[in-house]
């Protein structure tokens, strides 16, 4: 059942061409083709302090004051590793879990016949251990994979779960035959509006959403982590069993700045029903993710309450720069969740203790390129004399 364009859409998208259209003043250089990105810690690595510019504005974005906690744990079982990770920002969780009526956990199925490229039914156990003992409703994992769902869910043995944990009430549900949405406007890739249908039980005020996701790295956003699965996984395309064929998702493939800044107003409207991210890394993905890599044997899981946090630690246990993450860099600035290094707190294992230089995506030089200047349109459209310069004005 469609909606129609919420009023706040017209606030998310005030500012989307100046941004898109802006300059951006990037302390850091892509790499040139063939050279190895640079990784923090190492010779050369670079990153912008608190007052860097983001969109060529010169006002640097107000700083968000709240710190966020991020559980890091490692081991030899993935289930405990989740389950762990989980119980230790059980504080931070317990007072919007206790709002809620519902539990949704969105795994992550960009592939339904690859297990590396999907989220392990450990992880969910994990999940569902720790729910088990805090949490006395209802419980449904729900996806919105670019493949058949349900397929997924009977390829990595999701379907056993319901008879595991029958006091939950478990449920698994196809979020596109299910055909509930609510519309956003996002960009296409001529900087025009379009609509785009979000799963509406992503978006329901009564559900505390899990974020199940893995260390993946990726061909577009250089990383895949619990933000961009949330809000890629999001819109829907068409049920199995309709004729006409259409995807919404390829909505976010039309340019690199499209695809970063279309991931913000996403997670903008997804955020208020955020609840819990997770990342399983005990067996993460490196170089052509997030479909085609090959595994790394991580062996941690990292939870926090803020989304954003989350992946910028995760992005380091990877050895990636979180600079180089536009959207979860954006999220940031517009408070979405705590972005800045030194106002998160890492309990458990030490960041610098389980650190793994992931090898990235082939293409990372050019999915870099978003930090850079926009040269598609004129930077000074509209002046036409050097009296009417905006150095003359």
């Amino acid at each position: 059942m469609g909606k129609g364009f919420p009023r706040r859409t017209l606030f998310q998208l005030a500012g989307a061409a100046a941004l898109l259209r802006s300059r951006v003043a990037s302390a850091q250089q892509a790499p040139t083709p063939g050279q190895a990105p640079t990784v923090p810690g190492q010779p050369g690595a670079g990153g912008r302090g608190r007052g860097m510019m983001m969109g060529g504005n010169p006002e640097s974005f107000p700083e968000l004051e709240r710190r966020a906690t991020v559980a890091l744990t490692q081991g030899d079982d993935r289930r405990k590793n989740v389950y762990s990770a989980l119980m230790a920002v059980d504080k931070d969780l317990q007072p919007k879990l206790r709002t809620r009526k519902y539990v949704v956990i969105k795994p992550n199925f960009v592939n339904i016949a690859n297990q590396l490229a999907a989220s392990h039914v450990d992880a969910m156990r994990g999940i569902l251990d720790y729910l088990s003992e805090r949490f006395k409703g209802p419980v449904v994992i729900a996806e919105s994979s670019a493949g058949n769902t349900q397929q997924g869910y009977e390829n990595f043995k999701f379907t056993a779960l319901p008879a595991e944990y029958k006091k939950q009430q478990m449920q698994l549900i196809d979020l596109n035959a299910e055909a509930k949405f609510e519309r956003i406007t996002v960009l296409d890739k001529d900087l025009h509006i379009v609509p785009m249908r979000l799963a509406a039980r992503l978006l329901d005020p009564e559900a505390f959403v899990i974020s199940s996701a893995m260390l993946k790295t990726h061909n577009t956003a250089v990383a895949s982590l619990s933000i961009k699965n949330m809000v890629v996984g999001a819109p829907l395309h068409n049920a199995p069993n309709e004729t006409t064929r259409w995807n919404e998702k390829r909505k976010f493939h039309v340019g690199l700045r499209q695809t970063h800044y279309n991931m913000l107003l996403t997670a903008q409207r997804l955020a208020p029903s955020w609840g819990a991210s997770v990342i399983d890394g005990y067996e993460g993905m490196e170089g052509n993710g997030p479909s085609s890599g090959t595994p790394v044997a991580s062996r941690l899981a990292i939870a926090s309450a803020d989304f954003v946090a989350t992946d910028r630690i995760a992005a380091q246990c990877m050895g990636i720069d979180p600079e180089w993450l536009g959207y979860v860099k954006y999220c940031g600035a517009l408070h979405l969740g705590q972005f800045d290094e030194s106002k998160i707190d890492v309990i458990g294992a030490k960041v610098a203790d389980v650190k793994k230089a992931y090898r990235l995506h082939a293409d990372i030089d050019k999915e870099l390129q978003w930090q850079g200047p926009m040269t598609e349109v004129p930077f000074n459209l509209g002046w036409v004399t050097p009296q009417h310069s905006p150095e003359a004005a």
